[in-house]
């Protein structure tokens, strides 16, 4: 099928009378909706006259201000049930990292990292200044004392705590 004159004329036509592109195809025949949208595309042909929206636009409720409420929280401590209002729970603040001092003939490349030494990266892989720790490890991990302290940190107990018991 190919686009003659006289299909292009129906085809605006069509357009202008707001029918859809898989209607258009439909009157033309032989043809697809994405061949007729491409050919609208084309010839550059404008949105058509819209017809008026039957519905009319919803009108918002206006949201109100208001604070948000917290219940008492109950934590079950063995088999006595303590209130616990939310005012008074506060989070253990994050502990303070200390500036680990990394000796600089301690500080090895990937090439001189063995078993022995801790592999934990100090800096940005990109930039000339990137080393590996190099400390002396601790048993079964691969990073020394300070730093096994950092990746490996223990459960907290609160979590425990605030599960809840099954009967």
């Amino acid at each position: 099928m190919s686009w003659t004159d006289e299909r292009v004329e129906l085809l605006k036509k069509l357009w202008s009378d707001g029918l859809s592109a898989s209607q258009i195809a439909g009157e033309l025949g032989g043809i697809t909706r994405n061949a007729v949208i491409g050919k609208v595309h084309r010839l550059g042909l404008s949105g058509r006259a819209k017809a008026p929206s039957s519905s009319v636009p919803r009108q918002r409720k206006p949201r109100i201000a208001s604070q948000m409420f917290r219940a008492p929280r109950t934590m079950m401590r063995g088999n006595v049930a303590l209130a616990m209002p939310a005012y008074d729970y506060q989070p253990d603040p994050e502990p303070q990292m200390i500036e680990n001092i990394i000796p600089i003939g301690q500080r090895c490349s990937l090439v001189e990292l063995t078993d022995e030494k801790c592999h934990w990266p100090i800096g940005d892989p990109g930039q000339a200044d990137f080393f590996f720790c190099g400390g002396k490890t601790n048993a079964g991990t691969p990073y020394c004392g300070y730093h096994a302290r950092i990746a490996y940190q223990p459960v907290n107990d609160r979590r425990r705590d605030k599960r809840p018991m099954r009967a």
